[in-house]
């Protein structure tokens, strides 16, 4: 389902992946039972394509990585924060629309 250009991350490699990453990255907290969370999938994969290069878009399945979105105080999904320098720059939570994602990506 993902697009190529997402790269999954797990509570092990997500420092390795996410904080230490040379891209500000955006990611995306999601299971597959969230009905919200596959509506919005679309979405990412096209933003994935869009910002190519400039960012990269990670996402971690809560299930199997409960570590890092308890970390964050992710209560809710779909959860989107987007990284920058290995710190929190900006979150959002629920289906949010694309004008939304692209607002929070080039501030």
């Amino acid at each position: 389902m993902a697009s190529d250009k997402i790269i999954q991350v797990t509570d092990s490699d997500f420092e390795e992946k996410v904080l230490k990453a040379d891209l500000p990255t955006l990611v995306d907290f999601w299971a597959p039972w969230c009905g919200p969370c596959k509506a919005i999938g679309p979405m990412i994969d096209e933003l994935a394509g869009e910002y190519e290069g400039k960012i990269q878009i990670c996402k971690m399945n809560v299930d199997d990585s409960p570590e890092t979105p308890g970390k964050y105080g992710i209560r809710a999904i779909p959860t989107l924060i987007f990284f920058k320098d290995g710190e929190v720059a900006d979150q959002v939570t629920g289906a949010v629309g694309k004008p939304q994602l692209v607002a929070m990506i080039d501030k």
